[in-house]
């Protein structure tokens, strides 16, 4: 199928409403299109992709393997995650992070779909971690180049284990350590990668340091002019780059129900 993409940015280096494709139904010529895209612009918004699971499941795959999540699959299709809010079980990742950093080789993008929006409230936000890190001083750039941090799956999902499943969970995912600088592997571009939701301290600097360090990265990252926001509609979709940049998904619509579908695309060891 011949398309005609239509790519509008949302701002001047992050985020762009893409139209005119059809995510079931891409021919290569747009699919590599789109991939250049995807890397100029770090997050894309599509609208009205009336997908069904395993065409969603199929497009995540034109990208690579696809993650097996042990803590976020409660539905039928374990490449999918279910991310669902109700008045009884209110939920939403209302913290910056960058998903699965927790892994040897964490994802290369999320791709999410909205089943169920509230009638308001609900947003998403992204944020550009090279952009952040490129408005840092020459001094805490200097400070942390070279500095690894631990990740740590625990943070956020220990807490719905008994005792004897986080420990044979920690047997088959022990904490990993990556740069607190990442270099994106098709880019070269440098960004930080340290978020609050997993990574438990930075190594080889002491407790207070460690405290100063993230805070300074993490309010880098919350700065809105390196920001972008997205409304969500039924069948709407964004798909985002992990590797450079981190996402807050607000909770101002509680006690509504929001549902959301993701597939994650396996992406490669940090450096």
């Amino acid at each position: 199928m011949v398309t005609t993409m239509d790519v509008v940015p949302l701002t001047a280096t992050l985020g762009a409403e893409v139209r005119g494709v059809d995510l079931a139904d891409l021919d290569e010529s747009t699919f590599a299109d789109l991939r250049k895209v995807f890397l100029d612009h770090k997050v894309l918004f599509f609208r009205d992709q009336d997908l069904t699971l395993d065409a969603h499941i199929a497009f995540g795959r034109r990208w690579g393997d696809l993650e097996l999540h042990p803590f976020a699959n409660e539905g039928d299709s374990p490449e999918i995650v279910q991310l669902e809010s109700t008045a009884d079980r209110p939920y939403a990742a209302s913290r910056w992070h960058s998903d699965v950093t927790w892994r040897p080789e964490p994802s290369l993008g999320s791709i999410l779909r909205a089943r169920i929006v509230p009638p308001a409230g609900g947003d998403t936000l992204w944020a550009d971690a090279c952009a952040a890190y490129d408005r840092l001083d020459d001094e805490l750039k200097e400070r942390i180049d070279g500095l690894t941090a631990t990740h740590d799956w625990l943070r956020v999902f220990g807490g719905r284990l008994s005792e004897e499943e986080r420990e044979a969970e920690r047997a088959k995912h022990p904490v990993v350590h990556h740069p607190v600088v990442r270099t994106h592997p098709e880019t070269g571009a440098k960004g930080i990668y340290t978020n609050r939701a997993f990574v438990t301290h930075v190594d080889e600097v002491d407790a207070d340091e460690s405290e100063r360090i993230l805070d300074r990265l993490e309010r880098a990252i919350m700065d809105p002019s390196i920001q972008c926001r997205f409304r969500w509609e039924v069948d709407s979709i964004a798909m985002w780059d992990n590797r450079c940049t981190q996402h807050y998904a607000t909770d101002d619509f509680w006690p509504a129900h929001r549902r959301m579908e993701r597939v994650t695309v396996v992406g490669d060891r940090p450096f």
